[in-house]
């Protein structure tokens, strides 16, 4: 069944700092916060509108929702709750503050039927959280992330890579820490800049360099292929397009663009399939094929990973969709058949 998300935004409201690359209302496009009332026609809007039966959860994000006063928090809460109880909606989550999460908390949001949590990680160097004004430590998000699964909470982890300060080796260490955590979840946002931060004015300065695009969509896959290949879901990748952050004149550097995503499984696809493209022998025809839903990934974003292969290696391939897992990537060479499973640390075996 299909999962569709109800989204709620509270954009500054609760978070007791203001980090370096942080304009909410232009990530979300929402001001302001939403009354009780605002939530209940938000879920009936959606939810009506549906055709066919989907797994509905309302998602509170935009801001740091434990952070609210806790009276705030069960305003925003009853009309989901309701929702939840009656049936029109199967799940409710949020994300919230490493450093604001306590068992009275977690007693709260199991009170109202919210069952995930996702803590606004960005990194796992206190030197980078540091200067990016976070507020808060790695110690806070092993702590946090420790009290979720005691309290059975499902836990996501928010990354993002880019930050003043990283470089590759804190990349590296970040993404270690978090595989070593295994949070069900998570969600990669490289760095955009964004006008109206204290960010903006450190780019103009000339003291913050950002990501490319490029860069971005390096750091991106390394983190969501080691991700995956440890079994934890990497349910989004860059930020979701909006009116707001395709204007120029609101994103002003960094590694934003809607394509992020296809940008990103194009990269692990490719980096999975081509060495070992190379390696076979190039004496007969090599066809590669692939599960319909995996189209873009294996061929490549505008078929780039095709063109690559077409210019830089000496066999005749031939692409076609197939009767193939999700994920994987079956190579056909004479009577012999190797898979590739892309998600997985293993190298490609032959069935």
């Amino acid at each position: 069944m299909q999962t569709s998300i109800i989204p709620v935004f509270i954009p500054h409201i609760g978070c007791p700092h203001r980090c370096v690359f942080c304009n909410q209302w232009q990530i979300t496009g929402h001001q302001g916060l939403p009354t009780p009332d605002e939530v209940r026609r938000l879920i009936v809007a959606y939810t009506a509108s549906a055709r066919t039966r989907r797994h509905w959860e309302v998602a509170f994000y935009g801001g740091s929702f434990t952070a609210m006063p806790g009276a705030v928090q069960e305003q925003l809460l009853q009309p989901a709750y309701e929702a939840l109880t009656a049936g029109t909606i199967d799940a409710i989550r949020c994300s919230t503050r490493p450093d604001c999460i306590t068992p009275e908390i977690l007693q709260r949001l199991q009170h109202y039927g919210l069952t995930c949590v996702e803590l606004g990680v960005q990194s796992m160097d206190d030197a980078v959280l540091q200067q990016a004004r976070r507020g808060h430590t790695a110690g806070d998000v092993v702590a946090a992330t420790a009290l979720l699964r005691q309290y059975g909470f499902t836990v996501g982890h928010q990354l993002m890579p880019g930050l003043p300060g990283e470089d590759w080796p804190s990349l590296v260490r970040t993404t270690a820490a978090i595989c070593h955590l295994q949070p069900d979840l998570a969600r990669i946002y490289p760095v955009a800049v964004l006008e109206g931060t204290d960010l903006a004015d450190s780019w103009r300065s000339g003291c913050y360099q950002p990501l490319t695009i490029h860069e971005g969509v390096v750091r991106s896959a390394y983190m969501k292929q080691h991700f995956l290949e440890e079994g934890i879901k990497c349910i989004r990748t860059g930020l979701q397009a909006t009116e707001d952050l395709d204007d120029d004149t609101q994103v002003l550097a960094g590694a934003y663009t809607p394509a992020m995503g296809e940008l990103v499984d194009t990269r692990r696809y490719g980096q999975k399939l081509l060495p070992f493209l190379r390696s076979l022998p190039d004496e007969e025809m090599i066809t590669i094929c692939y599960n319909r839903r995996d189209t873009s990934r294996v061929r490549g974003y505008h078929n780039v990973t095709i063109k690559t292969a077409a210019w830089s290696l000496s066999q005749t391939l031939q692409w076609r969709q197939g009767d193939v897992p999700v994920g994987h990537i079956y190579v056909f060479q004479g009577r012999t058949r190797y898979d590739i499973d892309v998600n997985s640390k293993t190298g490609p075996t032959m069935i």
